[in-house]
């Protein structure tokens, strides 16, 4: 049983992963901004903005899971929230950050060219957050003193259903038997709560993909 804390337990990725590691028997704490918008009452809650959180607020934690989710005009908080967690996790050198990532920053290509957000038909609406997030997880690769790993969902992520299985790539766009880059919100929690309790990419990224 590992002890987590989800940072944006109230968001749509947040939920489903607490609701997963809650299933499987780990102990988790909700970090949240408003306790209120919980669903779940029963759950533990650190009611504590991301960006006020330090060190001592995650030294009590295996696992932090930064779900957070900025709001649309706000998007390089993603960065902003990122640094914040990676500042308190050199104080907390056995407590590991795992963060929900985006797909815009993975490859098309094999030599690694060209990234989704790259592409002519990337969406403009989605630019900033993917380009937030693209430079939250440069920062963590250039960071070597903590633990962390990051998880791109597929270009397609959406709320669906959970079959409990998945497929694991590591900076390249996936597909699935239908040449959809899809995950569900609720497969990628399998896949989240999977490398909590067997970790697999220490201090690197990776991507999953599902069938819808």
């Amino acid at each position: 049983m590992a002890k987590i804390g989800i940072v944006g337990a109230t968001g749509k990725a947040g939920s489903r992963i607490m609701k997963e590691a809650l299933d499987r028997g780990h102990e988790v704490t909700a970090i949240v901004r408003d306790a209120s918008k919980l669903d779940n009452k029963t759950v533990p809650v650190l009611e504590k903005d991301v960006f006020d959180l330090k060190a001592g607020d995650l030294q009590g934690f295996d696992i932090v899971v930064n779900a957070f989710g900025a709001p649309g005009g706000q998007e390089h908080q993603h960065v902003d929230a990122g640094n914040v967690l990676i500042e308190a996790m050199k104080g907390a050198p056995n407590t590991r950050l795992i963060v929900v990532g985006g797909a815009g920053s993975l490859y098309v290509d094999e030599a690694k060219t060209t990234r989704v957000m790259d592409t002519p038909g990337f969406p403009a609406i989605f630019l900033p957050t993917a380009s937030n997030q693209g430079k939250n997880l440069e920062i963590l690769q250039a960071t070597d003193s903590i633990k962390w790993t990051f998880i791109s969902p597929s270009a397609n992520f959406a709320l669906g259903r959970r079959t409990g299985s998945y497929q694991t790539g590591k900076d390249n766009l996936l597909m699935n038997s239908k040449g959809d880059s899809y995950v569900s919100y609720e497969d990628f929690a399998v896949a989240v709560v999977d490398e909590i309790e067997n970790p697999a990419h220490i201090n690197e990224r990776f991507t999953v993909v599902s069938e819808a």
